[in-house]
């Protein structure tokens, strides 16, 4: 949801003095709020006239958003060069003192958020929106095989095993969401998912960098051509197996199964890729071997009803809305019952 979020006349100030420090310009104009709230803001502004992004933690940080900030900054510095779609970087702030929390700025992307808008052109050519989706496929294939030793983004690796940390890693979070209205043995339909994955984890692989959250309201479209503008919102990026990505974006391609409703409103006009075409979009691209891809299907069904379950935990807490708590727990519930089909070879997805 978009909220009114803005820099204060203090922070705009604060910016402006920051800008003319490190040489990036001298005066900021024309502050207008892009997102913000309760995740991130990104507001756009003008440098001497030139249109920038810039992207802080929300108005209350929580004790991760610095890190998540330094996190989306050594991706950007990574990716610099390459030619995996991205925001350019144009400059990162460490210091406290200036806004009292790490931000950065970056290029304005000419391009729209199919999460909310649909430009004109895709409306009206069924062949662009075939062709982006497409695009996009391929993207995610370089992304993969971008190099990350040496880079900003190295400290991210961890050492042992990627895929062994999988689903421990998910099941303490859905521990965590416990409380005395919030039982995880509530959602026990996850427990057999997370047994077999445990049983048939394939080998891992040589590590890439992942975006983490790939689907389409995480992304910005080209308006002239059909083609991806840049991926954007690299806060859960890392550097693991690229093909927990692929697992992503197939799962949430609103064709068929559209567990988290990304991209309804185009898919709703006709014409995207399908699944299959998406992953031979992949493979062209020099994507990562498939041969494993059901596991990735079904891991990635399996960590993202965990995510969103915690909303339902929330709202059980009094802390989020009966509406956004009721939806959540149900597609929760719909993708352990999705990644469930995939493991008994009844693949809904391709």
């Amino acid at each position: 949801m978009l909220v009114d979020v803005m820099l204060s006349d203090a922070d705009r100030d604060a910016v402006q003095g920051w800008v003319r420090r490190t040489g990036i310009g001298s005066t900021v104009t024309d502050v207008q709020p892009l997102t913000g709230g309760t995740q991130n803001i990104v507001v756009r502004l003008c440098v001497d006239g030139r249109p920038m992004v810039l992207r802080r933690p929300p108005e209350h940080p929580r004790p991760t958003s610095d890190n998540t900030m330094r996190r989306e900054i050594a991706v950007l510095q990574t990716l610099a060069g390459t030619d995996v779609p991205h925001p350019e970087l144009i400059a990162g702030c460490a210091d406290l003192d200036v806004l009292g929390v790490v931000f950065y700025l970056m290029q304005a992307v000419d391009g729209f958020n199919p999460g909310n808008e649909i430009d004109e052109a895709y409306v009206a050519d069924a062949g662009m929106r075939h062709r982006v989706g497409l695009s996009y496929a391929a993207s995610l294939a370089r992304l993969g095989w971008v190099p990350w030793r040496g880079s900003a983004l190295a400290d991210l690796k961890r050492p042992g095993s990627f895929l062994a940390r999988q689903v421990p890693q998910f099941m303490r979070l859905l521990e965590s969401y416990r409380h005395e209205h919030y039982a995880p043995e509530s959602f026990p339909s996850v427990r057999p998912l997370a047994e077999w994955l445990e049983s048939q984890r394939p080998p891992d692989g040589e590590p890439g960098i992942m975006h983490g959250d790939a689907h389409l309201n995480n992304v910005l479209l080209r308006r002239d051509v059909p083609e991806l503008a840049a991926f954007i919102d690299w806060e859960m990026c890392t550097v693991g197996d690229p093909l927990l990505d692929l697992g992503w974006i197939l799962i949430c391609w609103p064709d068929g199964p559209n567990p988290i409703n990304a991209g309804a409103e185009l898919a709703a006009l006709g014409g995207l890729a399908t699944r299959a075409e998406l992953l031979e979009a992949y493979r062209d691209a020099g994507g990562r071997p498939t041969d494993r891809l059901y596991w990735y299907l079904a891991m990635a069904c399996f960590k993202l009803a965990i995510v969103i379950e915690g909303t339902w935990s929330r709202f059980l807490a009094g802390q989020a809305s009966s509406e956004a708590g009721e939806r959540l727990h149900a597609s929760a519930l719909n993708l352990v019952e999705l990644g469930s089909r995939v493991t008994r070879g009844d693949n809904p997805f391709m």
